[in-house]
């Protein structure tokens, strides 16, 4: 400022010959609006002469080497694979956990597992006491054993044309009878038995050895679960019917495990709920190593869109414009470490973390100023840093 008065002082003195004798007289004359049109005067005089000089050390600063421009620095856009993950929350399921209940009364005569042992399907878990029904079914086993026996010799005579038919016939019925009789006993003491109806961990047992049971609520006996056929569902908003589809990837994060599992979607719903506007969505997780439990909280992020040939720019470098346009600035021209600042107006589509992917308005190979964008202007030159 000092320099820009100094220069001041000389032009005007050169220029108007005694103009500060000038200045003196009209002070001294004392005509106010004389004065005030003097200092207005003067006072453009310095700011045109202010204005010179910059415009004089920009060249000067050119010419020399000197010059100082904004420091940024870039990245290049790079256009590559992007899969968008849809944020949803969930909990753990399985559609084989289930209470084991008695098929008759009577006393747990014998339990045959404990908590935690791994059973196959159809194995033995308890037996009640039958009643004499083991026995009953002994002795009809020998019923039927001479039914056969008599059905078998009467039907060698009624071939050979020896006997009455009725004598056949009611030989045949007899013994089809004590077969019926002999399915229905068993059938029956089979039910004095509990078996594993699929395979999986016996996760409690319910009634104690000697305990009275009895069909009916509350007579559980075993709880199992089948801890290899877990799954998630979740709800999923409508507007994402289109993006969400059997068979796209989807990772389950568990938070208390730390662990993350990668599955795909096994299906989706049919149907809006019209309470939340939403769809369900199935995924299967794996069990591997057999710490997933159900009701466990998970973390699950559906693909909904995937592009092979995406330019993601960070959200940080993006500006709006008065007309709500975005746009970023791009070093072209670049020489050397200098480039010029050139705004693109740009569309934006999904985001993932802190990048967006940039639909329009960049090309692959750009390069974006990342630091300095919010403060460098349309077609000023700028040096960059990291070049």
């Amino acid at each position: 400022m000092k320099k820009a008065i100094y220069i001041l002082t000389a032009l005007t003195v050169i220029a108007c010959g005694g103009e500060e004798q000038s200045v003196g007289d009209l002070i001294a004359q004392g005509n106010l609006e004389a004065l005030r049109a003097k200092k207005t005067e003067i006072a453009d005089q310095q700011k045109q002469i202010e204005a010179n000089i910059r415009l004089l050390d920009s060249a000067i600063a050119t010419k020399s080497g000197e010059e100082k421009l904004p420091l940024v620095t870039t990245i290049k856009a790079t256009s590559k694979k992007f899969d968008h993950f849809l944020e949803l929350q969930g909990d753990v399921k399985t559609k084989q956990n289930v209470l084991i209940y008695p098929e008759m009364s009577g006393t747990l005569q014998r339990v045959y597992v404990k908590e935690g042992q791994r059973v196959g399907k159809g194995q033995l878990l308890a037996s009640i006491d039958d009643g004499g029904m083991g026995s009953q079914v002994s002795q009809l086993k020998t019923q039927a054993e001479l039914a056969k026996t008599t059905f078998e010799r009467q039907k060698r005579l009624w071939e050979q044309k020896i006997g009455s038919e009725i004598q056949y016939l009611q030989a045949k019925t007899n013994y089809e009878a004590t077969e019926n009789a002999v399915k229905q006993a068993k059938s029956q003491l089979g039910k004095s038995t509990i078996r594993a109806p699929f395979s999986g961990i016996i996760d409690d047992v319910i009634k104690d050895q000697g305990t009275v049971v009895s069909p009916g609520p509350g007579a559980e006996v075993f709880r199992i679960v089948n801890l290899s056929d877990m799954y998630i569902t979740v709800d999923v908003p409508e507007n994402y019917l289109g993006g969400i589809e059997k068979g796209k990837e989807a990772k389950v994060f568990f938070p208390v495990l730390g662990d993350t599992v990668i599955s795909k979607i096994r299906q989706t719903g049919n149907f809006i709920n019209p309470s939340n506007r939403a769809f369900s969505v199935e995924i299967p997780v794996p069990n591997k190593k057999g710490n997933i439990k159900p009701n466990l909280s998970a973390r699950v992020s559906l693909n909904d869109y995937s592009s092979d040939n995406a330019i993601l720019v960070p959200q940080g470098i993006i500006s709006e414009n008065a007309d709500g346009e975005q746009y970023v600035y791009v070093a072209v021209e670049p020489n050397e470490n200098k480039a010029v600042a050139k705004r693109r107006i740009i569309k934006t589509g999904k985001t993932q973390g802190s990048m967006v992917e940039a639909l329009s308005g960049i090309n692959d190979g750009d390069l974006l100023i990342k630091e300095g964008a919010r403060t460098v202007k349309e077609g000023q030159s700028v040096q960059i840093l990291n070049q």
